[in-house]
């Protein structure tokens, strides 16, 4: 029985392998609305399943990344972030890993965190990457409108109300449909940066509320953030009228939501802001002082990737009290795992592949993607934006960016 099970289970994969491999776009934009739609916390109440899940999920990226140099051919990615996991990787091995870490265990999370940037190493065509940075538009609808059918069919709630305030978590939870409504903000600004199309400032001003529903306070803050900036760059899709618009229309909303807090208090942003208690609501302060003690411990090449998984056991009394044993900080996280070598060669090559990706777009989307990266660092400082799947949404679209920029324009006929 096992046999046929694993000969059903293999032939199962090769047929979907042989439908990714002929219809590489569909399946791309199947995986990322797969992501959205976050099955990890309604296929399964158990936290190892989720791990397994989660493992499936970044494994077909791969696959895809693998699909798409086999069709399209591979580059040259010289300064992909990737590099600094394989090395940092290699250095734990080395060094030693940290007790109860084990060589498995330090693989898989190698894969898990390459597993984002990998397709970057390959060409990826025109047509391709406009399917891919319209799904990352339009995510957070499906993301809701799935929820919608996961509430009617019982299987998971498409709010939350457990602290006494309204919070949308479509189909998982409110922190990672913000994150994805964060990304789909960044990609809505870059659109309408190119074309200045009313339809992507409506689908931005919709994924902005989605966002705020969500009661995400970090992803609210850096979208708010880029709204300043776009205002801030010159742009000729963006002329000055329309900024003013968009500034008069956010003080407009802003002097509404503050006339009617009384009201929306059941609103989980406003109702922090009205109780004072916006800080701290994931106790990071009980979290960070292990990763800061393991950095101390060995600060120059950690303790081998995967470190983060294990510093904090996931049976411990804090881990069940709080519900989860992230570092809610990557800095802290990764320079427990790579040390501060590790850590420095990731942020170098972060910046530089920004900046060169960057390089050849207009000015006003240049600036722009380097501001957004700019965001993505600030907001890593609180949250887990490297091993979330958040980091496939963000990560692939930045890829379908750059390929896209990098691309040399047709000849005129």
């Amino acid at each position: 029985m096992n046999a046929l099970t694993a000969g059903g289970a293999l032939l199962l994969c090769a047929c979907l392998t042989g439908l990714a491999a002929r219809f590489c776009t569909a399946a791309t934009m199947f995986w990322l609305l797969l992501i959205e739609a976050t099955p990890e916390f309604w296929l399964s109440p158990d936290p190892a399943i989720h791990e397994d899940i989660l493992g499936l999920i970044k494994a077909a990226g791969l696959a895809m990344a693998l699909i798409l140099v086999i069709r399209h051919g591979a580059k040259p990615d010289r300064y992909n972030p990737a590099f600094a996991f394989v090395f940092m990787f290699g250095a734990g091995l080395a060094h030693g890993l940290y007790p109860d870490l084990t060589f498995t265990g330090s693989f898989r999370s190698l894969l898990g965190s390459i597993a984002p940037f990998a397709f970057g190493y390959a060409k990826l065509p025109k047509d391709f990457c406009r399917a891919i940075i319209r799904t990352t538009m339009f995510g957070p609808l499906f993301a809701v409108a799935a929820g919608c059918v996961l509430q009617l069919a019982g299987l998971h709630t498409l709010y939350d109300t457990g602290s006494g305030t309204f919070r949308l978590t479509a189909g998982g939870e409110g922190p990672f449909l913000g994150g994805f409504a964060l990304i789909a903000i960044y990609a809505g600004l870059m659109e309408f940066f190119a074309t200045g199309q009313s339809r992507d400032f409506w689908l931005i001003a919709v994924n902005f509320l989605i966002l705020i529903l969500t009661g995400a306070r970090a992803p609210l803050a850096l979208a708010v953030f880029a709204g300043a900036a776009a205002c801030l760059i010159p742009n000729p899709n963006f002329a000055a009228r329309g900024k003013l618009g968009l500034l008069a229309a956010a003080g407009a909303l802003a002097s509404l939501a503050f006339m009617f807090s009384g009201a929306l208090g059941f609103v989980r942003i406003i109702g922090l802001a009205q109780s004072g208690d916006v800080a701290n609501l994931s106790h990071r302060d009980l979290i960070w002082p292990y990763f800061q003690a393991a950095i101390h411990t060995s600060p120059w090449f950690g303790w081998g990737l995967g470190a983060g998984k294990v510093i904090i056991p996931v049976t411990s009394p804090l881990s069940l009290q709080l519900g989860t044993n992230a570092a809610h900080n990557e800095y802290l996280r990764v320079g427990a795992e790579g040390g501060v070598i590790g850590l420095a060669l990731l942020a170098a090559l972060m910046a530089a592949w920004a900046w060169r990706g960057s390089r050849p777009l207009p000015s006003p989307q240049r600036w722009l993607m380097r501001l957004i990266f700019i965001a993505f660092a600030l907001h890593s400082w609180t949250d887990n934006t490297l091993i979330a799947t958040t980091s496939s949404i963000l990560f692939i679209w930045v890829a379908a960016v750059f390929a896209t920029a990098a691309e040399p324009p047709k000849p005129p006929t």
